[in-house]
């Protein structure tokens, strides 16, 4: 297993090991939850499924998603990526990454807290040596 990279300015600052995880945010204008679910396949980072609450502001979800007890339940269009690129601000509600069962806020992964930047998540290069987070996860 590779496991998932999350850097910071070409720094790989926290490893995870999963092969599955799920990024979880609140949309900062419309204060609705989301959430994507990825797998590592290989060296791609792959949208298995996603989640919505509502809708709103340009992100609603797409015409073949279905609704299950108030959330919107689809698959996303854009399936493998080799990188994804998220921004955390302490402007905005930070985002959670969940693996094997347990949760932790990304600027708290990085060491970004109170901070702003542009987070990289990929799947990390095998023999990679790579930190491992320390930080304090919750179940999830």
């Amino acid at each position: 297993m590779t496991g998932l990279c999350l850097a910071v300015a070409a720094v790989v600052r926290a490893t995870l090991p999963a092969t599955e995880f799920t990024l979880e945010w609140t949309h900062s204008v419309e204060k609705v939850q989301w959430a994507e679910d990825y797998r590592i396949v290989g060296d791609a980072l792959v949208a298995a499924s996603a989640r919505v609450r509502g809708s709103g502001a340009g992100m609603d979800p797409p015409a073949d998603a279905r609704l299950v007890d108030g959330v919107w339940h689809y698959r996303p269009a854009t399936h493998e990526l080799p990188r994804l690129r998220v921004t955390v601000s302490p402007y905005a509600a930070d985002y959670a990454v969940c693996w094997n069962g347990e949760c932790a806020p990304m600027a708290e992964l990085v060491g970004m807290r109170g901070q702003t930047g542009v987070v990289e998540m990929f799947a990390c290069p095998r023999g990679a040596g790579a930190p491992a987070s320390t930080v304090a996860v919750r179940p999830r």
